[in-house]
């Protein structure tokens, strides 16, 4: 057993210690830390079920579970928000997870292969298709926020109108997508599907010894119901003390959705896209991180502007300017560094680097 594995199974007595906490009615600080703890080896095991279901079901049905699957924990919790009455966060939400994957992901994977490679090279059609479609992303962002500030006067109903309807066209963009890359151009994804190799002590640089893998079908669907069970349970605790714990914290609501929320659920996404990228594997790091992005921006905020409508909670794509810039410059940068289909240290460190200044201006920013 790898020593990721290993790691997320001790984590998993934070799980008992949260709800024990949330039930005593501890302080709500306490109750927000040891959920999001919880819910890191959660998301790890829901990662993890979701790569061996597919390895187990073969390429296309595989694809499609990590195309449905791979942000199932930032959805699980932006939901238990929403429900909540917290859209600001939601919304934050949606803006972090996109900028923490291109840049922060990116940048790590980047900079950490980097160390150990001088150069790394990648499929760039793959990175010049991702950022295409991160452009109609960007677009569906900018509109209604272009929209309020070029009207003297817009209704609330207007700008949820305009959501659902920018909202329907990113989701069947997301299907042309799936399709695209699973059926009438697969070969250009091949990387993108998990990659499970045989780790000696979870050492890089120990040689692998390739053998047959065949997963335990049965077993690992069962365990990606109880993750995804485990998760929506804990992500219930979360959002119940991220309010009053980050109030404490002096944390507005826009650095908590920004920033905190996509390192608690992007956790599985950030330990794998590293991990290929340390062993040379930058096709899968890449795809990983930019497809993470666009299944956020193409399928999870389309259905929680479309689930806000339905439950009264409506949310709508209307981002304040300095989210809607912050994007932005996550997507023209991503696309800027891997337009070559090469990367090394520096490049991870300039991602790095954008990052932490949007992220200090997030955090000083008073909304």
């Amino acid at each position: 057993m790898s020593i990721k594995n290993l790691i997320s199974l001790g984590l998993l007595v934070f799980v008992p210690i949260s709800i024990a906490a949330e039930s005593l009615e501890w302080d709500a600080l306490v109750v927000f830390v040891l959920s999001a703890i919880a819910i890191v080896p959660l998301a790890i095991w829901l990662s993890t079920a979701t790569e061996e279901v597919a390895v187990a079901t073969g390429p296309s049905i595989g694809g499609l579970l990590n195309a449905v699957f791979g942000n199932a924990t930032e959805l699980i919790i932006a939901l238990s928000a929403l429900k909540a009455g917290l859209v600001d966060i939601v919304k934050a939400s949606i803006t972090g997870t996109i900028i923490s994957n291109l840049l922060l992901v990116m940048g790590l994977s980047m900079f950490l292969g980097g160390l150990r490679y001088k150069e790394q090279e990648f499929q760039p059609i793959v990175a010049r298709v991702n950022g295409s479609t991160m452009t109609l992303a960007v677009t569906a962002v900018v509109l209604p926020a272009m929209v309020i500030s070029t009207s003297n006067v817009v209704e609330q109903v207007t700008v949820n109108r305009l959501s659902v309807t920018v909202a329907i066209v990113l989701i069947v963009v997301y299907a042309l997508t799936l399709l695209f890359s699973l059926k009438t151009h697969s070969y250009l994804y091949d990387v993108g599907v998990a990659e499970l190799e045989t780790e000696q002590g979870d050492d890089a640089s120990a040689p692998a010894t390739p053998h047959p893998h065949k997963p335990n079908l049965p077993l690992w669907i069962g365990v990606l119901l109880v993750a995804t069970i485990a998760v929506a349970f804990e992500s219930e605790i979360f959002v119940g003390a991220v309010e009053e714990a980050t109030k404490g914290l002096g944390l507005t609501p826009l650095f908590t959705g920004v920033i905190l929320l996509p390192l608690v659920g992007g956790a599985a996404e950030y330990v794998t896209a590293v991990r290929v990228a340390v062993k040379n594997n930058m096709d899968l790091s890449v795809s990983v991180a930019m497809g993470s992005s666009l299944l956020v921006a193409l399928l999870v905020a389309p259905i929680l502007v479309l689930v806000g409508q339905a439950i009264g909670q409506p949310m709508d794509l209307s981002f304040n300017l300095f989210e809607v810039v912050a994007i932005i410059i996550a997507v023209a940068l991503a696309n800027l560094i891997s337009l070559d289909g090469r990367s090394n240290w520096l490049e991870g460190v300039l991602l790095l680097a954008t990052y932490a200044v949007l992220g200090a201006g997030f955090y000083f920013h008073p909304a």
